[in-house]
């Protein structure tokens, strides 16, 4: 059974001003998202800027999470590390506070051979007991993982369930997907590629513009399973311009930006991410007005 199926959020890390996480504010944000129906929170992935949470902070905002989360919804806790002890620490502890799964990214800034994956997510999956969803974002980490990579770990490591796929290469989702014969948990890992990944065979969207439109991304998602691939579709198209917005910059500084727009104290980001372009700004601003999000 998949951990969740829908759109799960990539929520943001507050922080104050003087750079602490900001857990008040984080505890608002999850409640936000739950009672606007996202179906799973994904805690301490790309957007919660969990390369520049120290150890103790990342296990501290995991086992937060997890706790104000009080089972209303699956939470997933990002537990990759370009190091294979740091990322079974990470899961470890995870588990134990008792997150429904973890998101495992690839290793970063290493680079791996692709037989170095097999092996450092497989000891990651033997440290731990709860499902896992690998997470293959190129764009990020320098390192692809490979159609029948992801396979062999899938069919060979029983915990191994899913991937977030954020290559942006429609046919290697369609090779996943071949090459598993469907049996992996899909989920898109772009905003803008949810209905295309959902047609293969996708349950979902780990998303980012969840933090701003979690309702529209939970309908989206919603529709689409429920057999109304012509309303997905129509939301999927519609949530164009939003999603160029919120990545004009590296995420993410738009989204937190936007999230500030709208009263919803995102904070600032840790660096080297640093405040959004004024240009830019104006352009997020005059998507989330024609998207609805502000007046």
């Amino acid at each position: 059974m998949a951990i969740f199926k829908g759109s799960g959020v990539a929520i943001v890390t507050p922080f104050k001003p003087d750079g602490e996480v900001n857990y008040d504010e984080f505890a608002r944000q999850i409640d936000f998202q739950v009672n606007n129906g996202t179906d799973a929170i994904i805690v301490c992935g790309t957007t919660g800027e969990s390369a520049c949470l120290s150890e103790e902070e990342h296990t501290r905002v995991i086992d937060f999470c997890i706790k104000h989360v009080n089972h209303r919804v699956p939470v997933v806790a990002g537990t990759g590390s370009n190091c294979t002890d740091t990322a079974v620490y990470l899961s470890q502890e995870a588990e134990k506070a008792g997150a429904d799964g973890l998101l495992v990214v690839t290793p970063y800034y290493n680079k791996a051979t692709q037989k170095g994956l097999i092996d450092h997510f497989t000891i990651v999956a033997n440290s731990v007991h709860i499902p896992i969803i690998l997470y293959s974002v190129k764009s990020r980490t320098g390192l692809n993982i490979n159609p029948e990579t992801a396979a062999q770990l899938v069919k060979n490591v029983p915990n191994i369930v899913g991937i977030k796929e954020a290559s942006g290469d429609i046919a290697q989702v369609a090779r996943i997907m071949a090459l598993t014969d469907g049996n992996i948990d899909l989920y898109s890992g772009n905003d803008n590629e949810v209905v295309p990944i959902m047609s293969l065979g996708g349950i979902g969207v780990i998303s980012v513009a969840a933090n701003v439109a979690p309702s529209y991304m939970h309908n989206l998602c919603l529709n689409y399973l429920n057999g109304d691939v012509a309303e997905a579709r129509r939301m999927q198209l519609k949530l164009i311009d939003l999603v160029d917005a919120l990545f004009c910059e590296v995420n993410p500084i738009p989204v937190k930006h936007a999230m500030n727009i709208m009263g919803m104290n995102a904070g600032p980001m840790r660096r080297p991410l640093s405040p959004m372009e004024p240009e830019n700004i104006e352009r997020l601003k005059a998507s989330m007005r024609a998207f609805g999000l502000i007046q």
